[in-house]
């Protein structure tokens, strides 16, 4: 597995990060994570919010046996973790004892990239951004990021830490995958503009571009993450998706894969791996099996066709002004 700067920075992660949030015991975890590194991984992602902290639990007694300046941990802050009025957000409260309780939870002395898991309306921008900055100048931290941010909230995070000498945000970890490309609107160039590093969450739609998904169908599959999904939430997540829109961009994936003789799932996570502005895409197995085929995106590529093909099938209807912006752009006339 090659290995990629974060952004700007010097921080040198795998092209493909690990994401934890599927972890629910030490045993499955742990062969996951151990067949993660044995492949070349050395990215890790979790956040406080998975299972109650749990997750990042799992993660430290795994590393208790591993040496720990190999791996980049990443987690993140902002879930509510109690019931006390200051149990969640991104206050200075919070977040220092977050901080805190993630260090002991994880068994390690530092973070590498502590994340904001999203916005905090409630919280002024600085009161949060001189925190993560206090963090990073007593060595808790090594970088920060962002996640579930709006461009705008992105840029005013930036131009203020910038303007403050504060730690910028390195990192934006964003919905990106086939099925969901509203970041290029905005988020990912004005990444790619400002040199922060791009680790998109949930590549492979929620399983949805995994070849478990085919046209005719008329349910999710029974004990699929959307499953789980709709179950604990009470929404109907397959009149959300399954449109045409949908199985256009499935089929076009399946043809695809069958073409180069890979998996639906390696066909998907190597077109958002192949995008200019992404560093590396979070995967989440659950089993062996399937870090096995997640990896098998590593080592070959689409071809130009291929890759047209699925920009094709995946592109959507813009909003104003990005649709009359691309049209005056394009033919320079009304």
């Amino acid at each position: 597995m090659q290995q990629r700067n974060l952004g700007r920075t010097g921080l040198r992660v795998s092209e493909l990060c690990l994401g934890t949030m599927s972890f629910t015991d030490d045993a499955s975890a742990h062969r996951v994570l151990d067949g993660f590194t044995e492949a070349g991984g050395t990215f890790i992602d979790t956040a406080d919010l998975y299972d109650r902290g749990e997750s990042e639990a799992i993660l430290g007694r795994w590393l208790r046996r591993r040496h720990r300046e190999d791996l980049v941990i990443a987690t993140k802050v902002w879930g509510r973790m109690g019931t006390a009025p200051n149990d969640g957000g991104l206050s200075r409260k919070h977040v220092v004892a977050a901080v805190e309780a993630s260090l002991r939870r994880l068994g390690t002395e530092y973070i590498d990239l502590y994340q904001t898991h999203i916005w905090d309306p409630t919280t002024p921008v600085e009161e949060t951004l001189s925190t993560l900055d206090t963090l990073v100048r007593a060595g808790k931290v090594r970088y920060v990021g962002a996640s579930n941010v709006t461009a705008s909230q992105l840029q005013r995070s930036l131009d203020l830490a910038g303007h403050r000498g504060w730690e910028p945000y390195v990192c934006l970890q964003p919905l990106y995958n086939l099925l969901r490309r509203e970041a290029e609107w905005e988020l990912l160039p004005l990444c790619a503009e400002r040199g922060v590093g791009v680790i998109p969450w949930s590549p492979l739609g929620g399983g949805w571009l995994t070849g478990k998904y085919r046209r005719g169908m008329s349910t999710v599959p029974a004990g699929s993450r959307e499953a789980r999904f709709q179950e604990q939430s009470g929404r109907e997540v397959w009149r959300e998706r399954a449109t045409e829109e949908t199985w256009r961009v499935v089929d076009a994936v399946l043809a695809v894969a069958e073409e180069t003789g890979r998996t639906a799932a390696q066909v998907a996570l190597r077109w958002v791996l192949d995008q200019d502005a992404v560093t590396a895409p979070i995967i989440g197995p659950r089993t062996v099996e399937q870090l096995v085929d997640n990896v098998g995106v590593i080592g070959w590529e689409l071809t130009a066709d291929q890759s047209a093909r699925l920009e094709s099938a995946s592109r959507r209807p813009v909003p104003y002004p990005y649709e009359m912006q691309g049209r005056l752009n394009d033919h320079g006339t009304l």
